[in-house]
């Protein structure tokens, strides 16, 4: 059985696979409907979009033409950011719904605790409010799970304080030197899955000496071992290309780093 065939358990029951094909920064049209279309075409049954993307209409005609039943794959995308008015909430997540012309996704995530431009502000009281809404939306059934990204353990702390429902995942910048030791524990032991966006650290990793010697140790790519490390840490990664090549390379990771290796890669740090 291929990794793209295996899965994680959300705490709501439901299977995700261990790997999604991530579409940050591939723009809307023919890249990001060709891309979305190659993955789904070899494999890959996790898409991960996002409404600030702006390529939801494109990731959404890829999976209607595809050929595959819907429920084979699990998408997922998020409310921008900047919404924390709790009566945008719906109207947002109508626009999403309109722009993939699906009738349901599987995970919908609030994308940030804070509005991009106010990076670290305290916006709890509105994600607490914004929360619920959220909560309607999975009720409704037309979102199958919800959580979270770039959620710190007081924002975490404070929707498991005043919500109803248990984030399924936490999307987190994570890669083999930054790893969030903090709220990746936290997720962990409250049965929030942590996906990890960004493996690859946006392609900055791949020149890293150290883990090329790795590499060439397993007969890997960099890349490779950069994923295969958040697989091992049980983390979901996110790794995104529009180059044929590597969306099939990403996936090719069916294999171990040693005890030894996990322990020496997780003692790098990284900084860029």
């Amino acid at each position: 059985m291929s990794i793209l065939d295996e899965t994680y358990i959300l705490n709501t029951g439901a299977k995700i696979p261990k790997i999604g094909f991530g579409t940050w920064q591939i723009p809307d049209g023919d890249v990001a409907y060709d891309s979305t279309l190659f993955a789904l075409n070899n494999g890959y049954r996790h898409i991960d979009t996002a409404r600030a993307y702006g390529n939801e209409a494109s990731v959404g005609r890829a999976i209607r033409d595809c050929g595959l039943a819907r429920e084979e794959i699990f998408l997922t995308t998020k409310l921008p950011a900047e919404i924390k008015n709790a009566v945008d909430v719906l109207p947002t997540f109508e626009k999403t719904m309109s722009a993939l012309s699906l009738d349901y996704v599987d995970l919908y995530l609030i994308h940030a605790p804070w509005p991009w431009g106010e990076r670290g502000a305290d916006y709890t009281q509105q994600n607490i409010e914004v929360w619920a809404e959220m909560e309607k939306i999975y009720q409704s059934g037309r979102a199958k799970a919800i959580g979270v990204s770039n959620f710190n353990v007081h924002d975490l702390q404070a929707i498991l304080d005043n919500g109803s429902v248990v984030p399924a995942a936490n999307q987190i910048r994570f890669f083999i030197g930054f790893t969030e030791e903090d709220v990746t524990k936290f997720c962990q032991e409250k049965n929030i899955l942590v996906e990890a966006y960004s493996p690859l650290a946006t392609g900055r990793i791949l020149e890293n000496e150290a883990i090329k010697k790795m590499a060439d140790k397993y007969d890997k790519t960099v890349a490779q071992i950069a994923i295969r490390y958040t697989l091992q840490r049980e983390t979901l990664p996110l790794p995104k290309s529009t180059h044929e090549q590597f969306i099939l390379e990403n996936a090719d990771v069916d294999f171990e780093i040693s005890t030894e290796d996990m322990a020496y890669l997780d003692s790098l740090t990284l900084t860029f």
